[in-house]
This record gives C-alpha cells, sequence and structure tokens, in this order.
C-alpha cells in the first residue's frame, strides 16, 4: 500500500510540475518552503475573539444559539441527566449512537436507567447520536471535528439530531487556535483523515431563498458546554 501511495503521489506531482514547466525545487526556494512547513506561519485572527476564557465561552455560546443551535451549560456529573432531559424535552427516543471516546465514557450515563446507548458508527437508522468536540472556535459558534476510532464521522452527518458535549477548555479565539491545536495533537503528516467545521444544525437556503434545516445532515444540534 505504501509504495503504491507514494507512486500515485510521485504521479501527482510530476503532472504539476510539467504543467508548470519546471522540475523539482533546489536551493533557496526549496529551503523557504521547508522552513515555512517546518514552522507555518499564524494567518490574521478576529478581535472579538481575543478575550479571557470565561467571555470566549459566552461569546461561543451566544454564536451558536445565533446559528440554531441548543446550548446548555451544566456541571460534569450533570451531562447525562441534560442529555436524557434534552431528548424528553424534544419528544425524542431515549436512544441514541455514542462515539466510543474515553472521554465521553468518563460520565456516569448508567445512572440513566431510560437511556439507551449504543457505541460506534453512526447507522441510516439512528435518529439521536452524542459525540464530543475536538475545538470549538468563540469567533463564529463553529464546532470543530476530528474523525479517528473514537469519533467515526458519520456521528456528525446521518442522525437528525446531534447532540455534543463540549468542554469549556476547548472553546478557542478563532481558526487559527484550531490549526495550532491539530498540529499539536496529531504532529507533522499525521493529521486526521476528516476535520469537520460544523456551525449549527444543516441548513439551506437553495429552495425559494427559504431557509430549510436538515438539508444535509442533522436537523437539531444541541451542545452541552461542561463547566470547569
Amino acid at each position: 500500500m505504501s509504495g503504491s501511495h507514494d507512486d500515485a503521489r510521485a504521479q501527482i506531482l510530476g503532472g504539476i510540475r510539467r504543467s508548470l514547466h519546471r522540475g523539482e525545487l533546489s536551493g533557496g526556494p526549496r529551503q523557504a518552503v521547508e522552513a515555512r512547513l517546518a514552522a507555518p506561519p499564524r494567518g490574521p485572527d478576529v478581535a472579538r475573539a481575543r478575550l479571557a476564557q470565561p467571555e470566549k465561552v459566552e461569546l461561543f455560546c451566544q454564536w451558536a444559539e445565533a446559528n440554531n443551535a441548543t446550548v446548555a451549560r451544566v456541571a460534569a456529573g450533570d451531562v447525562p441527566g441534560e442529555v436524557t432531559a434534552y431528548l424528553a424535552r424534544n419528544n425524542l427516543p431515549a436512544r441514541a449512537a455514542m462515539a466510543p471516546s474515553p472521554q465521553l465514557d468518563g460520565f456516569d450515563w448508567a445512572g440513566q436507567k431510560m437511556l439507551s446507548l449504543r457505541r460506534g458508527r453512526g447507522e441510516g437508522s439512528d435518529q439521536v447520536s452524542i459525540t464530543g468536540a475536538f475545538a470549538a472556535i468563540a469567533e463564529t459558534g463553529t464546532l470543530v471535528m476530528a474523525s479517528g476510532p473514537e469519533h467515526p464521522v458519520t456521528l456528525n452527518l446521518l442522525p437528525d439530531t446531534h447532540i455534543v458535549v463540549l468542554r469549556e477548555a476547548d472553546i478557542v479565539g478563532g481558526y487559527e487556535d484550531v490549526w495550532e491545536r491539530l498540529r499539536a495533537r496529531y504532529g507533522k503528516d499525521r493529521m486526521p483523515r476528516t476535520v469537520n467545521t460544523i456551525t449549527g444544525p444543516s441548513r439551506t437556503g437553495d429552495i425559494e431563498q427559504a431557509m430549510e434545516l436538515g438539508a444535509h445532515g442533522p436537523r437539531r444540534m444541541h451542545i452541552v458546554v461542561v463547566r470547569e
């Protein structure tokens, strides 16, 4: 597999070089590229997100609600109860597909006797999913999901209702903070296969300029922000 991957990569890069009418970089230009890759420059950020952590949390919650998500801020011990109560308030079944994440396993789900959980990837028949989040962006109220064995990407997309358990410490100011976190967590050349940025439930205004929720994914998003 590695050999075929390298061959395909070489073929693609060779095609790009031919279209640019040049060979491989060398000398100063190559050193400049390698230096940039080794220490990526930080892009611009937005002034409104340059805040102390409590204000970042507040700003994130405001923007998430402005983007049609619902938000509850609870203590860690109250997370399972809030999830169960949210399902009851919205007349949803008390069962969900949950990401097989050690972070989520740390909560006392067993104390919710009426809640049935299946850990694993999302299926077409699932109505509700529960996941964590790699990070959240105060600037826009956006959640950032990194795929992997502990977070199957199907949980973000298939169920009609997506419940996200988010730690306050994982709320950052802007997008540049997320890229730095990704590099620190995964390292060079080890990025997750998929990074989803999700701002509220799925929606579109393509048809007659009328906003429709649930067009390409969940029609409901509930974010449980865990106080720390």
